[in-house]
């Protein structure tokens, strides 16, 4: 898989979500919805959180604890404060796409959360294809929270940003 390809699409597609959601107040912003991490902000901050932790993972950074990491819901309460943020979150992550070529090279990482401690282990591969397809599933969340909400959040399909279609006839 080509993950800077991938994850170039997917910048495409966020932006689109991105631009849906930048028009909504904080009470839609922050509006409870039964599924999912139940806000568009709930959303949005931990796709952005993911990709975080995915990159960093990659980077063989060391993880902070979960509750010092910069993208929270309480770190970020508003919009633009995640977009601040997330525009040169993702320049970093797609660097790292692109500068990694040991993608068969199982890496571990500490991941301390409140109640314990875990060793995670995956080939850079397995990680990088869990940071641009995590996303997907999130991004369908966002999608209905936005529909309920009166916005016609729809078609963005990976292959609507990358293929042609030409009538033929």
């Amino acid at each position: 898989m080509d993950f800077v390809r991938v994850y170039d699409v997917q910048l495409q597609a966020r932006a689109k979500l991105l631009d849906w959601t930048r028009g909504l107040d904080q009470e839609q912003y922050t509006r409870v919805f039964p599924f999912g991490y139940q806000s568009l902000r709930g959303t949005l901050v931990e796709i952005a959180a993911a990709e975080l932790f995915l990159s960093m993972r990659l980077r063989e950074e060391p993880l902070p604890p979960i509750q010092e990491w910069p993208v929270s819901e309480e770190r970020l309460p508003t919009f633009a404060d995640l977009e601040r943020i997330w525009a040169p979150q993702s320049q970093r992550t797609r660097a790292t796409l692109a500068e990694t070529t040991d993608w068969d090279r199982a890496v571990a990482c500490r991941l301390i959360r409140p109640d314990k401690t875990l060793r995670l282990t995956a080939t850079k591969a397995d990680i990088a294809t869990q940071l641009v397809t995590h996303e997907v599933h999130h991004r369908a969340q966002a999608m209905a929270m936005l529909r309920q909400l009166g916005i016609e959040a729809q078609n963005l399909d990976y292959i609507l940003f990358v293929q042609t279609a030409e009538p033929e006839g």
